[in-house]
C-alpha cells in the first residue's frame, strides 16, 4: 500500500484503496484483529459511495480480550436478527454466541446498508457475514500456525481457541493471538464457507440477545434518550394532508414560561423542558384552515381506484388467453377489494436530536439509519460526515419506519434552537403520517375444466402493488397485470401517503388469487388441498401442501358451524401455506379462529425458536387486517386517531397456533419475518366458506359483511 502520512482522521482525501497507510487504517479501526482482504474498496469508501462494503473487516473486529464486535447497518425492532445475526457469525468464526457483541445501525461504525425491510437480512447481509467469519477463522489459524510452529493442516478452530489436534494442550487462544497487536493479514482467494452438517449454532436454538435487556427495562428506545438542556417539541399540525394555513395566533402561548416558540421555514413548534406543558402550549395555538371537502371516503375508494388506476403492466404471461378461455368449461369472474391498513407499532415514530462541536448526533426509530443521515444532511445542510446516526432498538415498525419524518423534524429543531431536542409523534399524528398499505382491487378471470385442471387466469392488481401477483399454478394460458406500484406514496389515486406494510402487497395478491382457487375448487367439485395439488407443476409446492395436510389431520366430523380453509403463497425466498379451523356464528356473522397449523420452507433455519416466533406474530398481527383494521377517511383527512377506533388483535382472540419447518437445510436460508401473514386473509375467508357456505370478497372480513354474505 501506498504510505499516506498525513491522512486525515476522517478519510476526506482518500481517492482509492491504495491511498490508505495500513498503520493509519488500523489506528482508525482502534485495537485487536483486523483481517484485510485485497478486493474491493474500504469500508469507508464504501460508506461515501452509499454501497455494501466488499471489504469483510467492515463487519468484525475481534478484540484484544477475545470478544467479537459485529457491526451491521441493520436495525433490531423486534424480529430477532440481533441474535440470528450473532449465530452465523459465531458459527463460522468458532467462537461461543455469548462473546459477540452487537453494533447495530450506527452510522459511523456500521457499514453502510439500504435499511432493514423486505426480510432480506439473513438472505442479503448473510452471506457476506458468514463469508467474513470464514475468513477470519482462516487468518486466526494462520497466525496460530505461526505462533505455535505447527502446519496449518494439524490445527482446529473451537470456541475462539486455536489448539493442535494431536495435542489439545498444545493451544492459543484468539484473545492471545490479538493481544498487543494489531494484525492485518492478506487473504489470497475464498475460505468456503461450513458445510450444513459442520454448523453447531445456526440451526440451534438460542435465547435473543435483547431478552434480559427488554424484559428489565434497561433497552434504549428514542424517546429514553434523556440529555442535558433537553427539549421536548410539539408541532402544529393540519387537519388534512391538503389543508392551507390561512391565519395563526400565538397570542395564548403568553402564558407560558420558558417556552420556546419556533415559527419559521412553514413549521410552527413549541418547545419545553417539560412534554406536559409543550403538549398543553400547542393547543392554545388558534389557527384557521382552509380545507378541501372530498367524496373519496373508504366507501368509495374501490371505485374511485377501478377510474384512476394506470394502465397495466404484464409481469407474466404464457400461452393465449383466448384459446384458454376455449378450452375452459367453467369459468369463474371475482373482484376482490382490500382497504387501507396502519402500522400502528407500539412505538410511536420519536427522535432526539443534539448538534455539537459541529457535529449533530441523532437517536430515531427508525428502519432506515443510512438514508435518514442523508435525508438530515440535506434538510439542514449539513455536512453528511458530520450526521450520526446512533444505535437504538425500535418499537416495531412493518415497514412503517422506513421514512424519516420525526427524525428530520428533530434535527431542524436543534438547529434552530441550539438545544438538544426530542420529538415524540402522538398516536394521532402516528395515523396521520402513516404511509399506509395501499387499498387495492384485484379482478381474476379464471377457467377450468370440469375434471378440475386450470386453463384460464387473467389477473390484473389495481393500486395494490406487485409482488405476490405472479401465480406458480401449471396454467398454461395466463397473464398478470399490475396497475400501479403501490410504492408511489401519495398520488392522484390515493389521497394520502401509502408505501410498504409487512410483505407489500403479497397480502392483498394471496388473498385474492387463494380464494379465487378455492372458489375454482368448489366448481369442480373437488377438495380444495387436492385441487391445488392437481394443479401444481412446482414440486416445492406441492411438497408443502402434502405436509400441512399432514399436520393439520382430518377434516371431517367438525362441528356444526365449523369449517376448514387452505391458503398457500411465497414471499421472501419462502414457501409458506396455512390451514385454520373456524368457528362462524351466524346469527351475527361473528367469526372465532380455532386452530392455524403453518408449515414453512426457508431453507436452513437459522434460529428455529426466533423463527416460530415470527410465524406466531404474523398469524396474530394477520388476524387484525382480516377482522378489523380499516381507516376512516375523507379525502386527505384521517378519521381514525386511535385505538378506540382502530381495533387490532386481542389477546382473547388467539387461535391454537402450530408451527412446522420443511427440513431444507442443505438450502440457502430465506426471510422468514414476513410469509406467515400473507395467507392469513384468503385461509379465513376460505374457512368461512366452508363453514357457513359465505364468500366475502372485501377485508375486513367484519361480522356485517361475513352476514351480508350468507347465502339465502
Amino acid at each position: 500500500m501506498k504510505n499516506t502520512r498525513h491522512l486525515k482522521k476522517d478519510f476526506k482525501d482518500i481517492k482509492s484503496p491504495s491511498d490508505i497507510d495500513r498503520r493509519d487504517f488500523l489506528k482508525y479501526l482502534g485495537g485487536g484483529i483486523v483481517i484485510a482482504f485485497t478486493a474491493g474498496d474500504s469500508v469507508l469508501l464504501a460508506q461515501r459511495r452509499r454501497e455494501m462494503p466488499s471489504d469483510f473487516n467492515a463487519y468484525l473486529l475481534i478484540e484484544e480480550s477475545g470478544n467479537v464486535k459485529l457491526f451491521t447497518g441493520k436495525i433490531e425492532m423486534g424480529q430477532g436478527v440481533i441474535t440470528s445475526l450473532a449465530q452465523m457469525l459465531a458459527d463460522e468464526l468458532d467462537v461461543k454466541l455469548d462473546s459477540i457483541e452487537m453494533i447495530m445501525g450506527d452510522t459511523d461504525r456500521c457499514p453502510w446498508d439500504m435499511g432493514t425491510f423486505g426480510s432480506m437480512t439473513t438472505r442479503f447481509f448473510g452471506p457476506p457475514l458468514r463469508a467474513a467469519g470464514a475468513e477470519a477463522r482462516a487468518t486466526l489459524i494462520k497466525l496460530a500456525s505461526e505462533k505455535l510452529d505447527i502446519p496449518e493442516s494439524r490445527l482446529q478452530a473451537s470456541e475462539g481457541v486455536v489448539y493442535d489436534r494431536t495435542d489439545r494442550n498444545n493451544s492459543i487462544t484468539y484473545g492471545e493471538l490479538a493481544k498487543g497487536q494489531k494484525i492485518a493479514k492478506i487473504i489470497e482467494g475464498e475460505v468456503p464457507v461450513k458445510s450444513p452438517s459442520e454448523l453447531k449454532i445456526m440451526g440451534s436454538e438460542a435465547l435473543r440477545q435483547d431478552s434480559v435487556e427488554k424484559v428489565t427495562g434497561r433497552a434504549k428506545y428514542a424517546g429514553d434518550i434523556q440529555l442535558p438542556g433537553m427539549l421536548y417539541a410539539r408541532i402544529l399540525r393540519p387537519p388534512s394532508h391538503d389543508s392551507k394555513l390561512k391565519s395563526v395566533d400565538l397570542s395564548g402561548l403568553e402564558r407560558f414560561s420558558d417556552l420556546k416558540v419556533v415559527n419559521e421555514d412553514e413549521m410552527i413548534a413549541v418547545l419545553h423542558a417539560s412534554p406536559d406543558v409543550a403538549a398543553e402550549a400547542i393547543n392554545a395555538v388558534d389557527t384557521v384552515y382552509d380545507t378541501p371537502r372530498s367524496s373519496i371516503t373508504q366507501e368509495t375508494i374501490f371505485d374511485h381506484i377501478k377510474k384512476n388506476a394506470p394502465e397495466g403492466e404484464a409481469v407474466d404471461s404464457g400461452g393465449d388467453l383466448k384459446k384458454g378461455m376455449e378450452e375452459s368449461e367453467i369459468l369463474v369472474e371475482r373482484e376482490y377489494l382490500d382497504g387501507y391498513v396502519a402500522h400502528a407499532p407500539i412505538e410511536p415514530h420519536t427522535a432526539t436530536a443534539m448538534i455539537e462541536n459541529g457535529h449533530i448526533y441523532l437517536w430515531g426509530s427508525t428502519q432506515t439509519p443510512f438514508p435518514a443521515k442523508d435525508e438530515v444532511a440535506e434538510a439542514i445542510d449539513f455536512d453528511p460526515e458530520k450526521v450520526h446516526v446512533r444505535q437504538v432498538f425500535v418499537g416495531g415498525g412493518f415497514g412503517g419506519k422506513s421514512a424519516n419524518g420525526q427524525i428530520i423534524e428533530a434535527a431542524q429543531l436543534a438547529k434552530i434552537t441550539g438545544k438538544p431536542v426530542q420529538v415524540a409523534w402522538t398516536r394521532e399524528e402516528e395515523f396521520f403520517y402513516d404511509t399506509y398499505r395501499p387499498a387495492g382491487v384485484v379482478k381474476i378471470k379464471s377457467g377450468l375444466t370440469s375434471d378440475g385442471l386450470i386453463k384460464l387466469w387473467d389477473y390484473g392488481v389495481l393500486c395494490a402493488g406487485e409482488r405476490g401477483s405472479q401465480q406458480f399454478y401449471n396454467i398454461p394460458h395466463h397473464v398478470t397485470k399490475v396497475h400501479g406500484s403501490g410504492w408511489s406514496g401519495r398520488s392522484s389515486v390515493h389521497p394520502f401517503r401509502v408505501g410498504a406494510w409487512r410483505a407489500p402487497a403479497n397480502n392483498t395478491n394471496t388473498f385474492a388469487r387463494e380464494s379465487q382457487i378455492d372458489i375454482m375448487a368448489h366448481e369442480a367439485g373437488m377438495d380444495p388441498l387436492e385441487f391445488r395439488l392437481k394443479n401444481l407443476g412446482d414440486e416445492k409446492m406441492a411438497g408443502l401442501l402434502r405436509l400441512i395436510g399432514e399436520k393439520f389431520g382430518r377434516r371431517d366430523n367438525l362441528p356444526e358451524d365449523h369449517g376448514v380453509g387452505l391458503s398457500c403463497g411465497i414471499d421472501a425466498g419462502t414457501y409458506v401455506a396455512l390451514m385454520a379451523e373456524v368457528k362462524v356464528e351466524k346469527s351475527t356473522g361473528k367469526v372465532k379462529i380455532i386452530r392455524v397449523v403453518c408449515v414453512q420452507d426457508m431453507g436452513l433455519v437459522i434460529n428455529p425458536e426466533g423463527a416460530i416466533l415470527q410465524m406466531e406474530g404474523c398469524i396474530t398481527m394477520g388476524m387484525g387486517y382480516v377482522f378489523s383494521e380499516d381507516i376512516e377517511f375523507e379525502g386527505s383527512r384521517i378519521d381514525t386517531k386511535n385505538f378506540d377506533t382502530y381495533e387490532l388483535p386481542k389477546f382473547s382472540w388467539l387461535p391454537e397456533i402450530e408451527a412446522y419447518f420443511v427440513d431444507a437445510r442443505n438450502d440457502p436460508p430465506q426471510g422468514g419475518g414476513e410469509p406467515a401473514i400473507i395467507n392469513m386473509g384468503a385461509v379465513v375467508a376460505n374457512a368461512i366458506f366452508d363453514a357457513c357456505g359465505a364468500r366475502v370478497y372485501q377485508l375486513p372480513m367484519t361480522p356485517a359483511r361475513v352476514l351480508a354474505a350468507m347465502p339465502g
